[in-house]
């Protein structure tokens, strides 16, 4: 099997972290995935906003729970985020910005460093308490929130068996 395909194959999702910094060089290779990620039109109107604080990483789970009503939110404590967003009038941001999270989770796969896709936000984007957060990241409100890409080393876990439901069907 080719480096590309068992690098699909093999990536999991990683909701368990340890606190180990990911290297610039890496991390910085991961948003370069992300940058090369097709967008519609080819137009890029997402932004990347890293951030590496744990301190903030909790402040900002703390604010979604809140909007969520969920109590003890904590994004599985990741070493860093990045918090996808787009233009609100962009036609195909969402699906931009899920191009873009899926070549960070693969690029990170091959470094060793885990990922998992965290969706809460873009319920709680627009609450005032996330949105003051939001800002001051550096995210603009005519922004929408799509997506976060947790990252991380992960914790020792038990195997799982992978099971894979989907249909493929041929329709020649």
């Amino acid at each position: 099997m080719n480096a590309v395909m068992e690098n699909l194959l093999t990536r999991r999702s990683t909701r368990a972290f340890v606190n180990k910094e990911i290297p610039g060089e890496e991390l910085d290779q991961i948003l370069k995935a992300a940058q090369y990620a097709p967008s519609a039109m080819n137009r890029q109107t997402w932004q990347f906003t890293v951030v590496r604080s744990r301190e903030k990483i909790r402040e900002l789970s703390a604010a979604i729970g809140k909007a969520l009503g969920r109590d003890n939110y904590n994004m599985y404590e990741p070493q860093v985020i990045v918090i996808t967003s787009n233009l609100r009038e962009a036609r195909f941001g969402v699906d931009d910005n899920a191009c873009a999270l899926e070549n960070m989770f693969l690029a990170a796969h091959s470094f060793g460093i885990g990922s998992v896709w965290i969706n809460q936000l873009r319920d709680a984007c627009d609450d005032p308490c996330v949105r003051r957060m939001l800002r001051d990241f550096g995210i603009p409100d005519d922004h929408m929130a799509y997506g976060i890409a947790a990252l991380g080393y992960p914790a020792p876990a038990e195997p799982k068996e992978v099971v894979k439901n989907g249909k493929i069907v041929f329709a020649d």
